[in-house]
């Protein structure tokens, strides 16, 4: 009797303490509820933005890398950032749209362009960013640029600048395009991997590194070609809006250590005296010459300013009603299925074109493209779905970004115009296939394989074991036929023969104006040229409404979505946490591309054909 009862003090004991942290729990999630919820009622009740000052300067603060959409889905986007790993991104067309309504904007005075965080972009995105620049400075307003240093990208941006200042203790980092890869065939056949490489494209070098320990002749004669083009416009350009003698940046490169000797090492002063900048100056002495030029702010300890995030509130919003033309971006690795932004989902990419195509408010569809390529069979998908939108009676325009290429340029060919950017990495039209093994691995660690199958097909393809010279045979096959659909359709939309687009094909990589003279796009343009082309092709005013087509959301990623712009920074702050450990770069370039051949291996996929370009923006 008296262990029952000590047993049902320990009960009634347990219930309460369970009954207390159940509370503690509900008090806590009430009370962040609670907090949030005060935030939001603060931001709707705030009803915008404050206006601004006369002379107020725009900070055009990059973070991180131009992409064309903000990757992972809006809830993933504010839970990553609450956690405090948010990836630093700028999207190009906030800063497009922002330059030019600060341009008409009689409050803006200037434009501060930040570079420091800036985490780069292709040529077509540069190109992009200095176009929107030039057409700022065209208002009669100034552009100054600040840098600690400035790197390749960065001063390609800064060479826009009406006036240019750097760190005494920076330097100005031209380097050229081109890198150096890793070959892996040597380390493979070391640790008993054989990567079974098969192909079709003498160009097509995605896949080289895994079976050979150096580039192929034809490999390093198409990236001389690509590269050499691609410096080729870049030194022309620094060199035009810096007003700099043609062929001074290759000067000034070949005789840099004898340069740089000459003035004890001192990088900032090289730079000015090649004029690449204009001034030498710490960040307080830039800070000054903003206020003397400018306003001071309320303060007075500083210029009066906005950035780039806080003036997006200040543009005024189109009109979510009427005629348009839809946007749909396809950025990043195509991969079979659903895929959130930062990858081409074959079903969801197609899904959102399938979208634009049955609103009747969507009168031309453009398709923006920044994508090395990926799945053969997602490319197809999206590529039908546009297709299908051609023949619904909608104008399709393909808009080629930094790169387009071999899958990117697969979908692309369902079009009525397709436009690329001088610097857009084009092409690629190969496909290969990899069937990685590793029985030599086995054997070294003495393990063995056996067993029973009904067909040789059933372990034709096992990583264990040799691979099947039946299989490979019968992957090849199909890989060929992969290549004929790929040049079959590219003839098709390029009004060519088959054996024309073959010439140009066999997986080599091109520019956007190498491209133009092949007859692979139509012609060299702009983001905004796209839209334009679209309108015009759906008979709509030069000034039709822009709608950009993407995934709906749920009501808790619409809630999370919003909170980063209502939610107050002490709330955030104190539930953000600073995490992470990051590889050397070389490091995690290794990590990735040996990642790569354990994915194909792993997808289940043998039969599964490639069109992937071994290429990023330079």
């Amino acid at each position: 009797m008296g262990v029952k009862r000590v047993f049902t003090g320990l009960w009634w004991l347990l219930g309460k303490f369970w009954a207390f942290l159940d509370g503690s729990r509900r008090f806590v999630l009430n009370l962040l509820m609670l907090a949030i919820l005060v935030a939001l009622v603060s931001g709707l009740v705030s009803r915008g933005p404050a206006p601004l000052k006369d002379k107020t300067t725009l900070v055009l603060d990059f973070h991180g890398g131009l992409v064309e959409q903000f990757s992972g889905s809006a809830r993933d986007q504010a839970m990553a950032q609450l956690r405090g790993h948010a990836q630093k991104q700028t999207r190009l067309r906030d800063v497009l749209a922002t330059l030019d309504a600060a341009a008409k904007d009689p409050k803006i005075s200037a434009v501060l362009l930040d570079l420091d965080e800036f985490g780069g972009a292709g040529m077509a995105g540069l190109h992009e960013v200095s176009a929107a620049l030039a057409r700022f400075k065209t208002s009669g307003k100034k552009i100054v640029v600040y840098g600690d240093s400035f790197d390749q990208r960065g001063y390609f941006l800064a060479a826009q600048a009406s006036e240019i200042y750097l760190n005494p203790l920076g330097m100005v980092v031209i380097e050229g395009f081109g890198r150096y890869r890793n070959y892996y065939k040597d380390a493979l056949d070391r640790l008993g991997v054989s990567a079974n490489v098969l192909r079709v494209g003498t160009y097509k070098s995605f896949a080289e590194p895994y079976f050979a320990n150096a580039p192929s002749k034809a490999s390093l004669e198409a990236e001389s070609y690509l590269y050499g083009e691609l410096w080729s416009r870049y030194t022309d350009a620094v060199e035009t809006a810096r007003k700099l003698p043609k062929g001074s940046i290759v000067a000034g490169i070949e005789k840099l250590p004898e340069a740089l000797a000459a003035v004890g090492g001192d990088a900032a002063k090289l730079a000015l005296d090649s004029k690449l900048i204009d001034g030498i100056k710490t960040r307080d002495e830039v800070r000054e010459l903003l206020m003397a030029q400018g306003a001071k702010d309320d303060k007075g300890k500083s210029f009066r300013r906005v950035s780039l995030a806080e003036y997006q509130a200040h543009i005024k919003p189109v009109m979510p009603h009427g005629p348009a033309v839809g946007v749909v971006v396809a950025e990043g690795d195509i991969v079979d299925g659903s895929a959130t932004p930062g990858k081409v989902g074959g079903d969801s990419t197609a899904k959102l074109i399938r979208q634009a195509r049955e609103d009747e408010n969507i009168k031309a569809v453009v398709l923006r493209v920044n994508s090395p390529g990926g799945s053969a069979f997602a490319s197809e998908v999206i590529r039908r779905e546009l297709e299908l939108t051609q023949k619904a009676g909608k104008p399709v325009v393909v808009s080629m970004g930094d790169v387009a290429a071999s899958g990117g340029y697969w979908i692309s060919m369902s079009s009525d115009e397709v436009i690329a950017e001088a610097g857009t990495i084009t092409g690629s039209i190969g496909v290969f296939g990899m069937l990685p093994t590793g029985d030599k691995l086995l054997e070294k660690l003495s393990i063995h394989t056996g067993g029973y199958t009904t067909t040789w097909l059933a372990g034709g393809y096992d990583p264990r074991r040799p691979l099947d010279p039946r299989m490979a045979s019968a992957v090849q096959s199909g890989i060929n036929h992969i290549y004929a659909e790929f040049t079959g359709k590219a003839a098709k939309a390029r009004k060519k023969s088959v054996a024309d687009i073959d010439a140009v094909a066999q997986g080599r990589v091109w520019t956007g104006a190498q491209a133009l003279e092949r007859g692979l796009v139509d012609r060299l343009g702009s983001f905004d040229d796209a839209i334009k082309s679209a309108a015009a092709k759906a008979k709509l005013g030069a000034d039709a409404r822009v709608s950009y087509v993407e995934g709906e959301m749920g009501r808790l990623e619409r809630l999370l979505s919003s909170l980063d712009e209502v939610m107050a920074p002490s709330i955030a702050a104190a539930i953000r946490a600073e995490l992470g450990l990051t590889l050397p770069k070389a490091l995690q370039e290794a990590q990735a591309e040996l990642a790569f051949v354990s994915e194909i291996s792993n997808s289940g996929k043998p039969f599964g054909a490639v069109v992937h370009c071994l290429c990023r923006a330079p």
